[in-house]
């Protein structure tokens, strides 16, 4: 179904989100063509042509040669305007951050993994990070950078640009994170939960038709990001997806990270694993040495791990049967384990209706371990253009030039 909830009627504040959803879906790669635009964002022909025709004044959209069309004319190709730039980002874990160049479309290239000590704070961890990125800035041609994307494992605050409450992150609640990378690098920049950005890097890359998923990353903690009508729904206060503290039987008085008892993360993720495990006999420090024993096929880790999995299942079972999704996307260190991949696929199957799994799809994410980093650098990019529509159509608006714009045709865009 089309995104018809991105198109406004046009009064005093003009074309409203329509103007970020076209950029979305060409920095995404989505949409090249102003008839895919139309097609993915249920708008008129010629409402799309005026809106892009309007970004392409101000420079922030370009028209680059032609592609064939079956019966038709040939149609003009799209892309973003400047799209020699590129972000940085950054996906954070507890000991490590993987790190990477984002381009405009989802391109993604300069990829590795460097220590980061999470467990020190941002003031102490933040700037061999910032480092890092700024080295890759430098061999990709510093002025050409837009932005620079972090994912965190934990929840974030969009609006301020803050770590809320994080059980993993000692010292990094209400850090002005996204306020301190804006300062050391001087561009915009994003910061978001890291299963939501694993959710958007993956739907970059999904077929069209796929508007509703559910991405699932399976790590030390447990996360869930969630694509409404091809949209992040990121809930009331930013924390729709938090599956990792939903109550299960199974956890009877256990403690969580959270300070409650009997979360699913207390049976089903990776620190849990990890505790089963050495509880066993096992010698297990680290949710990569389960990997290894699962790995290695040993009966008490491959034990361990289906148990995970079902019980990841149930609960993830439940959510399905309510939202039913087009797509169920699995990541994480976890879901490299085949053992927990098919319990969760076979409790989903069990669990629920039917017709909610008539045509459910459920597999590893197609960009395995680089989601997040792909999400994170396309939420980069998205600010950037947002800065940029704000300059120039702020710059329009006081000096009454707009490069064509009447008053009634503005362009307004939502910060991300």
């Amino acid at each position: 179904m089309p995104e018809k909830s991105a198109v406004h009627r046009r009064g005093a504040t003009g074309v409203s989100s329509l103007a970020e959803r076209v950029l979305e879906l060409l920095a995404s790669g989505r949409a090249t063509t102003r008839t895919e635009l139309a097609d993915l964002l249920g708008a008129a022909p010629s409402t799309i042509s005026l809106t892009v025709g309007q970004l392409v004044a101000h420079g922030l959209v370009a028209e680059q040669g032609t592609r064939s069309s079956a019966g038709g004319r040939p149609r003009k190709v799209l892309r973003l305007g400047g799209s020699d730039g590129f972000a940085v980002a950054a996906e954070l874990g507890g000991r490590h951050a993987h790190v990477g160049v984002v381009l405009p479309g989802g391109g993604l290239t300069d990829v590795s993994t460097v220590p980061f000590p999470t467990a020190e704070g941002p003031e102490a961890a933040l700037p061999g990070l910032a480092g890092t990125l700024e080295g890759l800035a430098e061999q990709h041609g510093r002025e050409l950078l837009k932005g620079v994307g972090l994912s965190l494992p934990g929840p974030v605050d969009v609006a301020s640009g803050v770590v809320t409450l994080p059980s993993r992150m000692p010292g990094w609640n209400r850090f002005p994170v996204r306020a301190w990378l804006e300062d050391r690098f001087g561009v915009p920049a994003a910061i978001e939960n890291d299963a939501n950005c694993m959710a958007v890097g993956e739907h970059s890359v999904q077929p069209a038709e796929r508007r509703q998923s559910i991405m699932v990353k399976m790590g030390s903690a447990i996360g869930a990001g969630v694509i409404a009508d091809g949209r992040l729904y990121r809930g009331g206060t930013g924390a729709a997806g938090e599956i990792t503290h939903v109550r299960v039987e199974a956890g009877h008085d256990i403690p969580c990270s959270c300070g409650n008892t009997g979360c699913l993360e207390t049976v089903a993720s990776g620190a849990a694993l990890v505790r089963v495990l050495r509880e066993r006999g096992l010698d297990v420090d680290t949710i990569e040495d389960v990997v290894r024993f699962a790995s290695d096929a040993d009966p008490e880790a491959t034990r361990a791990v289906r148990q995970a999995g079902r019980y990841l299942g149930m609960v993830l079972a439940a959510n399905v049967n309510f939202f039913n999704p087009d797509a169920v996307s699995l990541g994480g260190i976890l879901s490299t384990l085949e053992p927990f991949v098919a319990a969760v696929r076979s409790q989903l199957y069990e669990g629920c209706h039917p017709l909610v799994t008539k045509h459910l799809v459920i597999e590893r994410a197609s960009l395995g371990a680089d989601a997040g980093l792909v999400g994170a650098g396309q939420f980069a990019l998205q600010r950037a253009l947002s800065h940029a529509l704000h300059t120039v159509t702020g710059a329009a608006a006081g000096t009454g030039t707009g490069a064509g714009l009447h008053s009634d045709q503005r362009i307004r865009i939502e910060e991300p």
